[in-house]
């Protein structure tokens, strides 16, 4: 019998990645590569096998897709901030019988979805950046779920994340699943000064990422997905949010309850709002 052992939302900025590197940016995300570590023991503590990553660096335009190959290595530049992420080498484990269990839960539940072991479909950023201080080492094998969903409604993604639970559940697996992403997600203007790369993009995105934090402290999950779809639009939520839709959807929607736990606190990323949270997992 699977089970469910963490859940959090993460961030994957690059500039985590630019933090490690000698230069006038080195140290600057430590506090969050920090909390990516807390969260990775954890997982040890708690004898998770497998990393779950809904990964809002995964663009879809139809269906929901799992990318479950045996195993995912490689040399990694992101091709949106290649000066931030360039020859980041990686090399984890995958779990191809979970991968297959969540298309097969998520089908049944009436969600289209494919689960891939294609050795060219590589791994994005989104999952990436979570796995290197989580799972430097490949204790925990890796499975990727598209959560950028172009043209999908975040109710079918509440729904899969639904489908995700009952798939861990069937399986032999004790998993932590990550929603990779951002709250607000507005990008500095081009041209803005380098400064801004540690600053919110517009003042109302601040606060209403404040609020949101305040109502997960709260454990006001019934107002809180009341206002997802205008958060996820007005405040450009990255990837639509999906991810978080899909946690949710995992954790029991607008019935869950439980307070969130704040690894990380709230941090600008140029422009964009970061945290690092731990769901606690309803029994």
């Amino acid at each position: 019998m699977g089970k469910l052992a963490l859940a959090a939302k993460v961030t994957h900025v690059p500039s985590m990645y630019l933090s490690e590197l000698p230069g006038k940016h080195q140290g600057c995300r430590e506090a969050a590569i920090q909390g990516h570590r807390i969260i990775g023991q954890r997982c040890r503590d708690l004898d998770v096998d497998t990393f779950v990553v809904l990964d809002v660096h995964w663009l879809v335009n139809g269906g929901y897709h799992v990318n479950c190959n045996s195993g995912f290595k490689g040399r990694y530049t992101s091709n949106e901030l290649p000066h931030f992420i360039k020859d980041m080498d990686y090399a984890y484990r995958g779990n191809p019988q979970l991968g297959r269990r969540i298309a097969e839960c998520a089908n049944a539940a009436g969600v289209g979805t494919r689960s891939h072991e294609i050795d060219s479909l590589e791994l994005e950023y989104g999952t990436l950046v979570p796995m290197r201080y989580m799972n430097g080492d490949g204790h925990f094998s890796v499975v990727s779920v598209a959560a950028w969903c172009a043209w999908h409604s975040l109710d079918d993604s509440r729904r899969f994340g639904a489908a995700l639970r009952q798939a861990i559940e069937a399986s032999d697996s004790r998993v932590a699943v990550l929603a990779s992403g951002s709250l607000s997600h507005r990008f500095n203007d081009n041209g803005s000064p380098e400064a801004a790369m540690h600053q919110i993009s517009r003042e109302f995105f601040r606060q209403v990422d404040l609020r949101v934090v305040d109502l997960w402290r709260q454990g006001d999950w019934k107002s809180f997905c009341a206002m997802l779809p205008e958060y996820a639009d007005l405040c450009v939520g990255e990837g639509g949010m999906h991810d978080t839709a899909m946690l949710l959807g995992l954790l029991g929607w607008d019935g869950y309850d439980k307070p969130v736990e704040i690894v990380t606190d709230y941090f600008a990323s140029s422009g964009t709002g970061q945290i690092n949270a731990i769901f606690p997992v309803p029994a």
